[in-house]
């Protein structure tokens, strides 16, 4: 077919994402390539008996129309919940949306005109430069090292050239995993307002902490109206609710309701109240540490193995939680052309670095992901990578 499809539309399929997507459904590999939280987490039972209850005390009205910012207990349920991290705020900043990534794509489209700049993390998170793609813009790929984003970087380009926006994901980050200071938090957070610049804080993973001290968010230190959050129950209860959230100024979260009353409407009535009446009858905090306490021994087991079996030349990040580990070679090997032999040779699967990288970098990093594999088959793989590296190194 000959269809004369909008200039967005070539930058809508990534071959990356394909890629990873497609490995996820291969049985005969092991995958340390998709950012899927473990199965083994979702609480079926206590979820199935949410959404009896739901559908048996409040009938249809679970399953009509309702408001496009989200069922308000829900909202109020979360406000409370963001309170106590030090995020003031009140159900009217707040937006029940799809997932984060709605979150995301609707800050794009609401601000993006073609050219406009984004300053973001490099290597970044994948998902969120694909809809800012989209939207034609530019990045501004701002340095990072084992403390984050450099913030100091990041004003002298200000300087030079104003961002729209400034996008990061400062908790565990994907793909490095890698989280972002307590100083620099608070030095983001005032150039943002100091320069009037809106800031979208991504946190997907900040609850998933194995070691280390809490750290604030930028929302909650830089107390201003140029800072926005999103956060998500994809990783601490499930992906597949599709549920998410989107706090920022009243004026900021009235536009962002508008453009999901364009986008979809609203999300999902039934599955919004089931969260709530779960979220109600249940200890999120202690599911949450059970999550933890999985997700601390295959890290743990990961890191070992990585000890064990890599070259002394292959370096790698030590995350305090979430679900990722960056790895870096020497910079004469191309993750891509060693995804090909891992796959062929090793049956074996991670996800090159150069796609996070907005400058076209990365060609000698990769990410590799512990939260949906065994510790069995976490030591099993990397001994199979080490093995490959040693015949490449």
């Amino acid at each position: 077919m000959k269809i004369d499809w909008a200039d967005r539309v070539a930058t809508m399929e990534d071959p990356a994402v394909k890629m990873m997507l497609k490995i996820t459904q291969r049985t005969d590999i092991i995958s340390f390539a998709g950012g899927l939280p473990s199965a083994k987490t979702f609480p079926v039972d206590r979820l199935a008996a949410a959404y009896t209850a739901v559908l048996e005390e409040q009938g249809g009205a679970a399953l009509q129309y309702s408001l496009a910012e989200g069922y308000p207990p829900l909202r109020e349920l979360l406000a409370r919940r963001l309170g106590r991290s030090g995020i003031a705020c009140k159900p009217e900043n707040i937006v029940i949306t799809s997932g984060s990534q709605q979150a995301i794509d609707f800050i794009g489209r609401l601000l993006l005109n073609p050219g406009d700049l984004i300053a973001v993390e490099n290597p970044a998170y994948l998902a969120a430069l694909q809809p800012f793609r989209s939207y034609q813009a530019s990045f501004l790929p701002v340095p990072m090292d084992n403390e984050g984003m450099d913030v100091d970087a990041l004003a002298r380009q200000v300087k030079k050239v104003r961002p729209k926006f400034i996008y990061v994901n400062p908790t565990f980050q994907n793909p490095t995993g890698i989280t972002l200071s307590l100083e620099r938090r608070r030095r983001l957070g005032e150039l943002a307002a100091s320069q009037e610049i809106l800031l979208l804080e991504d946190n997907p993973y900040g609850e998933l902490r194995f070691g280390g001290a809490d750290i604030p968010s930028i929302k909650s230190l830089a107390d201003s109206d140029w800072a926005m959050y999103t956060g998500t129950f994809s990783k601490v209860i499930a992906p597949g609710l599709r549920v998410g959230w989107f706090v920022a100024h009243p004026e900021i979260a009235a536009k962002v309701t508008a453009a999901k009353q364009l986008n979809d409407i609203l999300t999902n009535s039934l599955t919004q109240r089931a969260l709530h009446r779960l979220l109600t009858d249940n200890d999120l905090d202690a599911h949450i540490a059970t999550i933890i306490g999985q997700y601390r021994r295959q890290r743990d087991a990961m890191l070992a193995a990585l000890a064990a079996y890599f070259p002394g030349c292959v370096s790698w990040t030590q995350p305090e939680g979430g679900m990722f580990i960056w790895v870096t070679l020497p910079s004469g090997l191309d993750a891509r052309e060693l995804l090909n032999k891992a796959i062929d040779e090793e049956k074996v699967a991670f996800v090159p670095g150069t796609p996070f990288h907005t400058d076209g970098g990365g060609h000698n990093t990769f990410r590799l992901s512990f939260a949906n594999t065994g510790e069995a088959e976490i030591a099993s793989g990397i001994a199979r990578l080490g093995a490959l590296l040693a015949r490449n190194v």
